[in-house]
């Protein structure tokens, strides 16, 4: 009996990692870590990956260069390793500082960032011809992407409103994008700076021409994309227009402080089990659905961007009195309510017994003495 040929196997293809401009090891420390962890680490865009190692293809970390300000070479203070294995970046809110294997693989890492972030070549590295031809085609791909690519300083506000946000928050950035007022293709940039302690506020038109986006200057500019068109602004002012950037900078995970029961030492634990749903209101399948009472409000994150003002409106808000908090557990309160009167009737009840006999005593107690001294009562 012949024995039935088994299909040939096929190798499982493997999850492969993202496509990177540039990726290699990196010993990373953040704001709030104690020492370097190594990471495999990947370029894509204007966002840096962080992966366990080279095979996983699910980053764990990241870290946006939309907040780009410098990167330096200055290594850790008191440190005996060689200084050129150390680079910072900083960012806007936070400095990270990376540790690298070699001079070579420092200055790769440099020149890729900076050719993201400033959308150029930098020429003032210790680099290869090689190295330089794979940061250009890194700076054409990055170009191509960005053109199909808002960017993260545009905003779908008004005149009015760009112009308040860059007041409310200098902090975030001097530089914003948002829709042209005429309501074409176009857009408008919108910037503010401070001149001997005065506000300057600047609105600049920038037009769309075909594939083209043409800034409308005296000498106009034409740019392939917007977001060349915000790096224009940057760099023809020597970097003191910054685009505007919310922060946002919110967690991911749930986690909570717990005492050891071992040592006595808190710990932070991020429970991986997923959270219990918290119970919702019952509704019968018969009956319509019951709304939840009004809760009291809680108090509002002053981090977060407050509701804009309509432009088209006066900006007078009158005040008036808050409405009553209906809580949730007012039955409750109503029957507590009725006990406490009921026992305080009776308290009443007795003290006012009390309050008579005291005054029949004092009655009684009259009487006898007048009863005791006839004379009292000629």
């Amino acid at each position: 009996m012949a024995l039935a040929l088994s299909p040939p196997r096929v190798p499982k293809p493997k999850s492969g990692l993202p496509s990177h401009y540039h990726e290699s090891f990196l010993e990373k420390k953040g704001p709030r870590d104690r020492d370097y962890k190594k990471f495999w680490a990947g370029l894509q865009g204007l966002t840096l990956y962080f992966y366990n190692s080279n095979r996983d293809s699910q980053h764990v970390e990241k870290l946006d260069l939309g907040a780009f300000v410098k990167l330096t070479d200055e290594a850790p203070w008191g440190s005996s390793c060689d200084p050129g294995t150390h680079f910072n970046l900083f960012l806007r809110n936070q400095e990270i500082k990376f540790k690298v294997e070699s001079l070579e693989s420092r200055e790769m890492w440099k020149g890729f960032i900076l050719t993201v972030v400033e959308l150029r070549v930098p020429s003032n590295l210790t680099l290869l011809p090689g190295h330089l031809y794979m940061m250009a085609e890194a700076l054409a791909k990055e170009e191509a992407r960005r053109m199909f690519e808002m960017p993260s300083c545009f905003m779908k506000v008004s005149r009015l409103e760009a112009q308040l946000l860059l007041e409310r928050y200098p902090e975030c950035g001097n530089l914003l994008l948002r829709p042209s007022g005429d309501g074409r293709d176009g857009v408008s940039v919108s910037t503010r700076q401070t001149l001997n302690g005065t506000s300057v506020v600047r609105h600049y038109k920038v037009k769309r021409e075909g594939p083209k986006y043409v800034i409308d200057m005296e000498e106009p500019f034409s740019c392939a994309s917007l977001q060349a068109v915000v790096n224009y602004f940057v760099l023809h002012t020597n970097k003191a227009l910054v685009p505007f950037l919310l922060d946002e900078d919110y967690e991911k995970v749930l986690g909570y402080v717990e005492a050891d029961k071992e040592n006595g030492e808190t710990v932070w634990v991020a429970p991986s089990v997923p959270p219990v749903p918290c119970p919702g209101p019952t509704s019968s399948a018969s009956g319509p659905k019951q709304s939840l009472p009004m809760s009291i409000k809680p108090v509002p994150n002053q981090d977060k961007l407050p509701p804009l003002l309509n432009p088209d409106e006066n900006y007078v808000i009158p005040i008036g009195d808050a409405p009553s908090a209906d809580y949730v557990n007012g039955d409750g309160l109503a029957n507590v309510t009725a006990e406490l009167e009921e026992k305080l009737q009776r308290r009443r009840a007795r003290e006012h017994s009390a309050e008579l006999t005291e005054d029949q005593r004092a009655s009684l107690g009259g009487w006898h003495i007048n009863q005791a001294d006839p004379s009292s009562q000629n």
